[in-house]
């Protein structure tokens, strides 16, 4: 280390470091073998009117600093990190250095002189491993790694005492839960946010699998992207002990990832790691970072199954897809999805993923049942037979069975399957709510729908109105939605939620209401205006009529399932025309025929034989 020119050189070759990394190794080296803490770094390094910023400064400067000796906070050769203390480095230092106060005042040098370092086996071992795994060099270009080597195996016998020194951390509290907050996007390009994303999904659910403590799960930590809030406070709102956050960065064929382990109540950094993977390694980065975390908290979970081997370009395609399903772009998804398949046709969640678009674009009336359903089941069986043990692929099966076959109890089967692999898996809950309120079960649908939203409270966080809605317990669905609006006023679903309990209650104008503010809070400030002049014109009747026309104008361009026009129709007490669009629904076996005794605006046909011959055909249990 060259103090005054701030270079920091290997075998003659410079090495790239930053001002703070540089200042950060400054200080260690002043006091080789001595636990530098925390708070000395700080008062050193920040002045004291950014300690807000200090932990996260000083977590990025450290993972630089390693990136450049090379060094791993798992194994240190140079660095070793004592959690909620500080840090030591390990080696002897040799030859002379100056502080940054000596330089500016042209004082005498601080001289170190000690001996030899001498190196444990373990030591000797891992500083092998980094010499023959450096990412940046190879055996012909640096052919004196070999003369190192012979050295470090010479003194692999030879105990150090320095290196071997232990010191008493303060007892930390257990660890029983984890948030994982969205990876950062560093690369300075937009499109690559689904990279990011895409890490931070994966790597939460590693996390859920090796590891034995409670991780919280996408949904739940998505809200915080990009939001600087304090970390305790966010720990709070999540209920987790601590946070793990960091960025990616992809540039060319190269990916990094740095991530950092925080105690939420305290604020103060545990560990920090940085991995920099090329393309064809960065599929397994998410399932080593998440091992090497389970490990730094000892929560490790027995796993028997070994990694499948991803194709890159499958990889970063199945990427592109979840990061557009979870944007609601159901159609870009679904594109990447088949895309992955024909990439890599044994890449069993790409299969479910591909299930999961066909089975919502049916159900949304986007896609036509007989092209739907038979895909949507053939898919969920692909990735079925590919991984039996993928709860993603049991859960998809379960409910292309429901919507193909009408088969309730092996369709239950299926999603129970799901949750048997995954305790935790919220989806699995919440599907099979949906199924149990087809059933008219709903007392039953309303204790699973609780399951669902208690393990994920941020998935789909009308749920639980709507599983009220559906049972016709209207009160607790407006005490449910109004509970979330105290908190969220501006979310539409919740607005909708109440706009129908209202509507199915009588209380007309409130309906009217919320409907127009559904609408607002959408965006669709047009379309409130069209209800407020249709409201003021003819109530309810011309909001229904005005719902009619829209509908009919959609279906002039795109598919508009037979059952939602059917509803319009009812609602206007146009029997007849409900019937037919009912018998239509039912030839084309549209999946939101499953459904239709749940609400009351079919309540008018109970008593048709032709309503009644569908529910028997359909195998539903009657409700009438």
């Amino acid at each position: 280390m060259d103090v005054q020119t701030r270079e920091l050189r290997e075998k003659g070759a410079k090495v790239k470091l930053q001002q703070q990394p540089f200042e950060l190794l400054l200080i260690l080296l002043n006091h080789p073998g001595e636990v530098v803490t925390r708070e000395e770094l700080r008062q050193k390094l920040w002045p004291a009117d950014v300690y807000v910023d200090f932990d996260r400064g000083l977590n990025k400067a450290m993972v630089k600093l390693r990136d450049a000796l090379g060094d791993s906070s798992d194994s240190p050769l140079y660095i070793e990190t004592l959690p909620r203390m500080g840090y030591r480095f390990l080696l002897p230092v040799n030859g002379e250095t100056r502080t940054t106060e000596q330089t500016k005042s042209a004082g005498s040098p601080l001289r170190a002189e000690v001996n030899k370092p001498e190196l444990s086996e373990v030591q000797v071992d891992e500083a092998a491993r980094r010499i023959l795994n450096r990412e940046t060099r190879s055996w012909l270009q640096r052919p004196w790694l070999l003369l190192a080597l012979g050295t470090l195996i010479l003194i692999s016998g030879v105990t150090a005492t320095l290196a071997m020194r232990t010191f008493r951390t303060a007892a930390a509290p257990p660890i029983h839960s984890l948030a994982v907050l969205p990876l950062e996007n560093l690369s300075g390009d937009a499109g690559q946010d689904y990279l990011a994303n895409g890490m931070t999904d994966e790597l939460i659910t590693m996390l859920a699998k090796n590891s034995s403590l409670r991780i919280v799960s996408r949904t739940s930590v998505m809200q915080y992207k990009g939001a600087h809030r304090p970390l305790p406070q966010i720990a709070r709102e999540l209920g987790v002990d601590e946070i793990l956050e960091g960025s990616v960065t992809r540039y060319g064929d190269q990916v990094h990832m740095t991530i950092q382990l925080i105690q939420a109540a305290s604020d103060s950094h545990v560990w920090a790691e940085s991995y920099n993977r090329g393309a064809n390694e960065a599929v397994s980065l998410p399932r080593q970072a998440a091992l090497t975390i389970a490990k730094q908290l000892h929560s490790v979970a027995v796993q028997s199954q070994t990694a499948h081997v991803v194709l890159p370009a499958a990889h970063d395609a199945y990427l592109h897809g979840r990061y557009l399903w979870f944007r609601g772009d159901n159609e870009g998804a679904g594109k990447y999805f088949r895309t992955t398949t024909e990439l890599q046709p044994d890449y069993a969640l790409a299969w479910a993923g591909l299930a999961g678009y066909y089975g919502s674009g049916t159900l949304d009336g986007e896609i036509d049942p007989a092209e739907g359903l038979p895909k949507t089941k053939a898919a969920a069986l692909k990735a079925v037979e590919l991984d039996d043990l993928l709860p993603d692929a049991h859960l998809t099966l379960g409910a292309a069975i429901f919507v193909t076959n009408w088969n309730w109890d092996k369709a239950l089967e299926e999603v129970a399957r799901a949750t048997q692999l995954d305790p935790k898996f919220s989806e699995g809950y919440h599907f099979r709510a949906k199924i149990l309120a087809a059933l008219n079960r709903h007392q039953e649908a309303i204790e699973e729908q609780k399951k669902a939203t208690g393990l994920d409270p941020f998935a789909r966080p009308w749920s639980l109105g709507v599983s009220y809605l559906l049972a016709r317990r209207y009160d607790d669905a407006i005490s449910e939605a109004q509970q979330h609006l105290a908190t969220t006023p501006s979310d539409p679903d919740m607005h909708s939620i109440l706009s129908y309990a209202y509507l199915c209650k009588g209380m007309k104008l409130e309906a009217e209401q919320e409907y127009v503010k559904q609408l607002s809070y959408s965006g669709d400030e047009e379309s409130a205006a069209s209800v407020r002049r249709a409201f003021d014109k003819g109530g309810w009747r011309a909001i229904f009529s005005w719902q009619l026309s829209q509908a009919e104008k959609k279906a002039a361009s795109k598919r508009v399932s037979p059952i939602e026009l059917a509803y319009y129709h009812a609602q206007l007490g146009e029997k007849e025309t409900a019937l037919r669009l009912i018998e239509e629904g039912y030839r084309q076996r549209d999946p939101k025929l499953l459904w239709i005794q749940d609400g009351p605006e079919f309540d008018s046909l109970h008593s048709e034989g032709r309503y009644r011959s569908v529910i028997k055909r359909i195998g539903l249990p009657p409700a009438y």
